[in-house]
């Protein structure tokens, strides 16, 4: 393998910080919304049950290898090689976006839209009760397909 070779891939494999927005992207110079944003503000407003979903999806998905997380101007984005899961905080509650190979016929899905040959799965949490292992499965799934 020639020297330039192993750049490219040592490239490849690491993450870009954007020194305006503090956003970890996957290339330097990646198209992206720049903007910072805290998780905090992100939150604001929202129910304490809410809060608590979001930081428990958090704490669950943080330590899942290869995972960078990074807040936009409207939601949470969970990067593995590709977008695999997205947390937008609503008014009154959280839509969380995953993706899966086949269409899943989960009562908890709200929408499932057909994208690039993958379904992009949406649930609406409004309580802690919604948060279920199951949802969790689902995400892990995303995780696994991108």
């Amino acid at each position: 393998m020639s020297e330039r070779s192993k750049i490219d891939i040592f490239e490849i494999q690491m993450s870009w910080t954007c020194p305006k927005c503090e956003r970890e992207l996957k290339k330097p110079n990646q198209m992206h919304y720049c903007i910072k944003v805290s998780l905090d503000d992100l939150l604001i407003g929202q129910p304490a049950e809410i809060v608590l979903v979001c930081d428990k999806l958090l704490a669950e998905i943080y330590d899942w290898e290869g995972v960078t997380i990074s807040c936009s101007k409207n939601c949470i984005v969970f990067v593995h090689n590709q977008t695999f899961f997205v947390i937008r905080p609503m008014k009154k509650y959280l839509d969380i976006k995953f993706y899966s190979e086949k269409k899943p016929e989960e009562p908890m899905i709200s929408k499932s839209t057909l994208y690039a040959k993958r379904y992009e799965n949406h649930i609406r949490i409004t309580s802690f009760d919604d948060f279920t292992p199951k949802v969790l499965t689902l995400i892990r799934g995303s995780y696994t397909l991108l």
